[in-house]
């Protein structure tokens, strides 16, 4: 409503003029506290007493009737529905359209109704997917070219996806600029072989029924499958008929965790979850509409008799009740945040609430209802408005007539501009309420999308904190900046009207990345500046944009303006920036961009999937990290031919090493191959004789000819190569004996028949066959590998004892004089518990101090005191005492030898 105000002072009082009918004056004034009388056809006559009592202006006062006039008032409730936007687009009718539209202001989906009868030659025969944002500017649009049958469905996800399912069961996303997700979803083969028919979304999910009257769920589309997996079959409901209506509970207000659908079946409800049915709201039906609160706690229902029904989620409480007054059911119902519901037939919106008459609002357009949070977004073909109640901060300022603090703060800071005294005046009545008049401006300028009036409502609260000392200024601080950003993305180019409360659930991370997926990187760098937030998302996302849409700007070029703007950002991601770069089909791009990357870890798997494995090796390599360069081997490996990987780590020692050390456990015949291309023979040499132990361990090694086991075979090779080299010539004959070794042992064995030869050493082989009786064959051992004649002796000496041969060993001691004198035979009868025959050999030690030792080991006292006294060492006697300390008579012997030789 129209108020202009006239400065004419007649009969004492003072004339506002109301461009209206006398019957809307009366209804904008309704309940206001000031007696109003009205004068002629359009006059408002006000009495200046009043005024002067209460300390209002007159435009101040102006100001409130201007403001309060936009409200309705539902029972005891303001609402007001401002128009937030004059619709950019043209020749848009949403009668003939399928809309979907996003909720927290996101975009606008429109495509054409096949259902809709068009008229011939009206417009383009092939269907377009038009994206707007919710000003109405366009911001995309493709060919609807999706086949599978007739569009049932379409909405937006959390995350801005658009969702359309057809009726074969295929989901198709698009994003915000109508481009194609691949690959496409699926509801599995049940809906496909039964058509959808009718779809209920929630955030990331869906619910559909199929002709059968089957419930399919999709809990998250992120989760799907392009078979169907993920989809969740529900409990079958038997219907014989599909439901009147359906409505779904979100899984987060549920008690199970999963969706539960509502069916109205009936004159009863149908909750349908996983797990089974349940029959509950018996009698409250039949139902032709419902729709869930946004908390998931409240129903809102349509009966079949007109009447309004507000019902518990759990179906155990009726909240309110309301007979419309046509039985014809709505073609919308939502809820208008928590205190009211909205009803929309062709030309009339019906907002009604829990106590009072409703409110209506008369359209000559098809609307479409937005539920948000805190009110509903109203679409129109020429307007968007945003319905909601009227915040109390709000209400305590503008209604007309109020004398709050808040109201009179705000008429003070009027009067000052106008450098009255007034001002002074009402901040003195106020003065034990200014944090609260304070607090109610600044909560008040966050609610409003009117930018004057934020910045009148500001600077009132501005005005009061000059006088007030224990108000906190971050609240004020706070509200200004986050009525910069809403100001800044309420535009109509960028189209995304928030309100506070929008905002606060919406989070300023969220709005960020829906700026920069909207391609607003110009904004969305400078909010991110501004709120203090990483800015490397926005820049990241830039960049990957500006590749992608400059396919025709030279490399060079493109790179000095990337490089700019990703250098603002420390810490930028070029691993990631480059990665796209070659998704683009860039890779010179890509390349040069990676250079910049100071992550090892990131550059070098990007550069190895651009094809730049000597450069990946190289940064490996020089990063240090034994892990990536591992990684970059085996990429190498799998895909370069063996000659041009064994010549790239050749000259870089670092991965040289690492391939050889991984080489030497797991692929042998691969690291002879990279030997043998560099000239190291000797080093295939010990591979191969490696193997040849590796052989031994194997049972199935052992079997084939004495000469010509494969273990022979290999040690013969690895002979061969060291030969080769004149550095090597005792490995080359260590490898010619081993051979020769293994031949001989084969033949025992076969001799023998006894597979105990093979892999014992030549000494072991000789006692071994001694010990079995074969002394032809230990003496050929003994010539062919040139046993010397002491370890001949020794061997023999203790393999005789080992099989108790004493006479053999005597005889052996007497054949000549043993190299090895007779000790090991006195060791060997010792060890063998045959003292007896230890003292044939006794005698026969020419060193004293043995002979003192022997005769003690076998406990012969006095024969040890005696040959000890011939050595005259006092420390072997009193060493030889102690061996017999629990012998009193030979400790006496030893007493009297240490006596008569004069030592203590």
């Amino acid at each position: 409503m129209n108020v202009t105000i006239s400065q004419n002072f007649t009969n004492n009082g003072v004339q506002l003029r109301i461009e209206d009918r006398e019957d809307e004056v009366r209804r904008a004034f309704k309940g206001s506290i000031i007696k109003l009388t009205l004068v002629g056809r359009y006059r408002i006559s006000i009495s200046r007493l009043f005024t002067r009592s209460i300390g209002f202006s007159l435009s101040s006062m102006a100001a409130a009737v201007s403001v309060a006039a936009e409200w309705q008032l539902l029972y005891n409730r303001y609402y007001r529905k401002p128009e937030i936007y004059s619709m950019k687009w043209k020749h848009i009718d949403l009668g003939r359209n399928k809309v979907a539209c996003a909720s927290y202001g996101g975009p606008i989906a429109v495509i054409r109704d096949d259902s809709k009868i068009v008229q011939l030659y009206a417009e383009s025969a092939l269907r377009k997917l038009r994206i707007f944002n919710s000003a109405g500017v366009e911001i995309a649009e493709t060919v609807w070219r999706n086949p599978g049958g007739r569009l049932v469905a379409m909405s937006w996800t959390e995350d801005q996806t658009l969702i359309c399912i057809v009726q074969d069961g295929t989901i198709y996303r698009y994003n915000i600029h109508a481009e194609l997700i691949e690959p496409s979803l699926s509801l599995g083969k049940e809906c496909f072989l039964q058509s959808v028919v009718e779809c209920v979304f929630w955030g990331s999910g869906v619910v559909c029924m199929n002709e059968g009257f089957q419930f399919f769920c999709v809990p998250d589309f992120k989760s799907l499958g392009a078979n169907g997996d993920g989809v969740v079959k529900l409990a079958d409901p038997v219907l014989e008929d599909a439901p009147l209506c359906m409505a779904v509970i979100e899984p987060k207000y549920t008690m199970s965790g999963n969706v539960e659908l509502l069916l109205a079946v009936g004159d009863y409800v149908l909750l349908v979850d996983e797990d089974g049915v349940q029959q509950v709201g018996a009698g409250v039906g039949p139902l032709q509409k419902m729709v869930v609160s946004k908390d998931g706690k409240y129903l809102a229902c349509f009966t079949h008799d007109g009447r309004l029904l507000v019902i518990t989620s759990d179906f155990s409480n009726i909240i309110f009740e309301y007979s419309c007054e046509s039985a014809l059911p709505p073609e919308q119902l939502a809820w208008c945040g928590l205190d009211s519901v909205l009803l929309y037939w062709d030309d009339v919106l019906l907002m009604v609430g829990p106590f009072g008459e409703p409110v209506r609002y008369f359209y000559d357009d098809p609307i479409v209802l937005i539920s948000e949070c805190d009110g509903v977004r109203i679409l129109s073909n020429t307007t968007m408005e945003f319905l909601q109640r009227v915040p109390d901060s709000t209400v305590s300022i503008f209604k007309i007539g109020s004398t709050t603090p808040a109201a009179l703060l705000y008429d003070a800071l009027d009067h000052f501009d106008r450098r009255s005294a007034k001002a002074d005046e009402n901040l003195r009545m106020i003065k034990a309420s200014l944090p609260e008049a304070i607090e109610a401006c600044v909560d008040a300028a966050g609610y409003e999308f009117d930018i004057s009036r934020q910045r009148t409502l500001l600077r009132a609260a501005s005005y009061g904190q000059a006088f007030c000392s224990n108000v906190p200024r971050d609240r004020f601080q706070e509200m200004c900046k986050t009525l910069r950003v809403l100001n800044a993305v309420r535009s109509p180019e960028i189209g995304i009207p928030l309100s506070i409360q929008q905002y606060k659930e919406l989070t300023a991370t969220v709005l960020i990345s829906r700026l920069i997926n909207a391609h607003h990187h110009l904004l969305a760098l400078r909010l991110s500046d501004y709120l203090g937030l990483n800015q490397e998302l926005v820049i990241m996302h830039w960049a990957c944009t500006k590749i992608t849409a400059s396919l025709a700007m030279p490399d060079a070029d493109l790179l000095t303006i990337l490089l700019d703007k990703l250098k603002l950002c420390k810490g930028i991601d070029y691993a990631r920036v480059a990665e796209h770069a070659d998704k683009s089909g860039r890779r010179k791009l890509a390349a040069a961009l990676v250079e910049h990357e100071p992550c090892s870890s990131k550059q070098v798997p990007l550069l190895l999937s651009i094809g730049e494995e000597e450069a990946a090796l190289t940064k490996a390599t020089e990063s240090g990290d034994t892990d990536l360069v591992y990684f970059v081997l085996f990429h190498i490996w799998q895909k370069k031919p063996s000659l041009e990987f064994f010549g790239m780590i050749q000259a870089k020692p670092l991965a040289r090493d690492l391939f050889i050390s991984y080489s030497r456990c797991y692929n042998h015949e691969f690291l002879k191959d990279f030997f043998l291309s560099a000239g190291e023979l000797q080093e295939v040499a010990f591979l191969l004789w490696r193997e040849s132990w590796d052989y031994g361990k194997n049972p199935m090694a052992s079997k084939g000819t004495p000469l010509h086991g494969p273990r022979i075979k290999l040690i013969e090779k690895a002979r061969d190569l060291f030969a080769e080299t004149k550095e090597q010539i005792f490995e080359s004959k260590a490898a010619e004996e081993h051979a020769k070794l293994l031949r001989m042992q084969h033949e025992l064995e076969v001799s023998t028949k006894q597979a105990i030869f093979v892999d014992s050493s030549i000494s072991d082989t000789i006692r071994t066959c001694i010990v079995l009786g074969n002394h032809r064959a230990a003496m050929k051992v003994k010539t062919e590998f040139k046993v010397s004649e002491k370890r001949w002796y020794w061997l023999k000496v203790f393999a005789l004892a080992t099989i108790r041969d004493w006479d053999a060993l005597e005889k052996f001691s007497k054949e000549k004089r043993p190299p090895i004198g007779y000790k090991p035979f006195v060791e060997a009868c010792i060890d063998a518990g045959e003292k007896g025959e230890a003292l044939k050999y006794i005698p026969k030690l020419a060193d004293p101090r043995e002979r003192a030792e022997a005769y003690a080991r076998i406990g012969m006292a006095k024969e040890a005191a005696d040959a000890a006294s011939q050595a005259k060492d006092s420390e072997l006697l009193g060493r030889l005492k102690l061996s017999f300390s629990q012998n009193a008579a030979a400790t006496s012997i030893f007493d009297t030898i240490r006596e008569r030789l004069g030592v203590s």
